[in-house]
């Protein structure tokens, strides 16, 4: 079962990162009405693309550092910050190299690997939550 999801969440990741335009055209307008909706406001004024972009890459990569740490345990904790971004680094390369209407950005690596992180850290707590409340010798 754990296969099965990981590759479930690998395809929708590449999907959604390796294809031409990462949304089209009724969703951009949509987006496009809402942060002007927001904007109108000073309460949501600082709700800007670059936000709800970065938040995005974040929640898309907290998977990822769940599955990390359900892959290769709790001891291996760090596996899951370093596949983040090694999985960012290949998606942004790859959208350098070879996707035109794609644009490669440092910023998509920070929150990706952040997003993973925060998995991994969810399931650290997890983990602890869970152990077993007496003392260890």
């Amino acid at each position: 079962m754990l296969a099965l999801l990981s590759a479930a969440y690998l395809w929708a990741v590449a999907w959604m990162t390796l294809r031409a335009a990462p949304y089209g055209s009724d969703i951009g307008a949509a987006l496009d009405r809402l942060l002007a909706w927001l904007a109108e406001r000073p309460s949501t004024a600082w709700i800007t693309f670059d936000r709800i972009e970065f938040a995005a890459n974040v929640a898309m990569f907290v998977p990822l550092g769940i599955f990390a740490v359900l892959w290769f345990g709790v001891r291996r904790w760090w596996a899951a910050p370093v596949l983040g971004f090694l999985a960012s680094g290949a998606i942004e390369l790859t959208q350098a190299a070879f996707l035109d209407t794609r644009v490669a950005d440092v910023r998509d690596l920070v929150s990706n690997t952040l997003g993973a992180i925060i998995g991994m850290l969810l399931m650290l707590l997890l983990a602890f939550l869970l152990s077993s409340s007496r003392p260890r010798r």
